[in-house]
């Protein structure tokens, strides 16, 4: 009992200063990057020329993967991109084609056919949406969501918006994607029981009947902290490169 209390307290400490600082960074996301899409070698060699996306959650930005892009690249990542779907976006839909049109960019600048997408929060669920629903599955291998409100969470009853709705347990969006697929995407939900924004927490793990997925539970890790964790980047990094899972734990 005092080893989970004292895991809660040091993940409640990571979760308020990770999301300091993020605030401090969070206006620089806006700026166009190096992160934007770029000519890379047209035919990929290994992991490492693969592209991974990175989708933020909602009323966010790029910045948001100021360390965990870090971490992707310092373990042999050569492509980690990330983009901009809209600050204030109010339907899945909409923006898991905003992402669309956005991976095909990427693939035309990359010369790559397919890539990988990490989607954090509504991030993974627009990204599940494009891959699921929109035919994405034939551009992207593997999806990784963190802490994405699969199931939906019951503090979107406090939003009376399209958003709100969308994402409230048993809402018609999540029905649909909750029905027969053939989509090909290897799927894998990093999901965290204390998770204050997927309200239950076990609402961010993924089944599906139709799906190559697996869930992934972190303990003691907040919403924001997902981002930062060591055993959270361990975990997306194997998820992105399975064959090197043995590889050790990802530092930051």
């Amino acid at each position: 009992m005092w080893r989970t209390a004292s895991a809660l307290v040091r993940g409640a400490a990571v979760e308020a200063a990770w999301t300091g600082l993020h605030a401090a960074l969070w206006p620089f996301g806006f700026v166009a990057t190096h992160t934007d899409p770029r000519p890379f070698a047209p035919a990929p060699a290994d992991d490492g020329d693969v592209p991974v996306l990175l989708v933020h959650g909602f009323g966010d930005n790029r910045s948001i993967f100021a360390v965990l892009r870090r971490a992707l690249r310092r373990r042999g990542f050569r492509q980690v991109v990330t983009m901009n779907y809209g600050l204030l976006t109010n339907d899945v839909r909409g923006a898991a084609a905003v992402l669309g049109a956005y991976v095909e960019r990427l693939c035309v600048m990359t010369g790559h056919r397919r890539i990988r997408l990490v989607g954090h929060s509504l991030g993974g669920l627009i990204a599940r949406y494009y891959v699921q629903r929109l035919g994405g599955d034939g551009r992207v291998d593997v999806l990784v969501t963190l802490g994405s409100p699969h199931g939906g969470t019951h503090l979107a009853r406090l939003f009376p918006v399209r958003l709100g709705r969308q994402l409230r347990p048993g809402s018609r969006l999540l029905h649909d994607l909750a029905g027969p697929t053939d989509c090909a995407t290897r799927f894998v939900a990093v999901w965290s029981p204390v998770d204050e924004i997927v309200v239950p927490g076990r609402s961010a793990r993924l089944d599906h009947p139709d799906l190559d997925c697996r869930s992934v539970e972190v303990p003691a890790v907040g919403h924001q902290a997902l981002l930062v964790h060591p055993t959270v980047l361990t975990a997306v990094y194997t998820a992105l490169t399975p064959d090197r899972a043995d590889e050790g734990a990802v530092t930051l």
